[in-house]
């Protein structure tokens, strides 16, 4: 994921009256922390942050921050919202490292339903996990991990096991092979057509066995 370069303007008061200005300036108050240094509180241009705030994977986003000549290495942290117009009232932002490694959550990307077995057969994708925790090195965070999911069938689950991760990223959960998605039978059962389909394949690897015992 590439590294985007913004700038902000810093804060020299704090608190819920200097927010509140900034927000009508047209601004968004945040803080930049974390690396054993002494946190910063900066603005942000709202119509900037606005654009990037709604991109795919924003927190999984490396960020250089230029304040005043000086550049933090960040990765966004939390953003609050205005309940009602979803506006950014507040971003927390974590400095990173090049060498550091950071929990993320990364987004799930499940490809080729169109040859999906169950799919077809009129079986439902059940997405446990949108998106996945993982460690990973600052520098080299993904985008997005892949599910193909070409000939699968109903009854089959996805875990973790079975999704091929970038290199140096493990998964923050580790005392179990967790599920991600399953391929489930819809709620009324599958169809006659599929149950025909389904039992005429069964006897035909059954008659292909038969050939290959005699």
């Amino acid at each position: 994921m590439e590294t985007i370069d913004i700038k902000a303007e810093a804060r020299s008061q704090v608190g819920k009256g200097s927010a509140r200005a900034a927000r009508r300036a047209g601004l968004v108050p945040a803080v930049i922390y974390g690396n054993k240094e002494t946190a910063v509180s900066v603005t942000l241009d709202a119509n900037q942050w606005r654009q990037l705030m709604h991109k795919p994977g924003i927190f999984s986003q490396l960020i250089n921050i230029n304040v005043n000549n000086e550049t933090h290495f960040v990765l966004p942290r939390d953003i609050q919202q205005h309940p009602v117009s979803e506006e950014a009232m507040h971003v927390d932002f974590l400095r990173v490292t090049k060498n550091a490694t950071v929990a993320v959550g990364i987004a799930v990307e499940f490809l080729n339903e169109d040859k999906c077995t169950g799919l077809k057969l009129g079986g439902v994708l059940n997405i446990v996990r949108s998106q996945v925790e993982l460690n990973c090195p600052a520098i080299s965070i993904p985008e997005k991990l892949t599910v193909d999911l070409e000939g699968l069938n109903v009854g089959h689950t996805i875990h973790i096991s079975s999704i091929e991760l970038p290199e140096g990223c493990t998964p923050t959960i580790t005392d179990r092979d967790f599920t991600v998605a399953t391929i489930a039978a819809p709620r009324g059962g599958l169809d006659d057509d599929a149950d025909e389909t389904e039992n005429t394949e069964e006897v035909s690897e059954e008659t292909e066995e038969s050939k290959s015992d005699s």
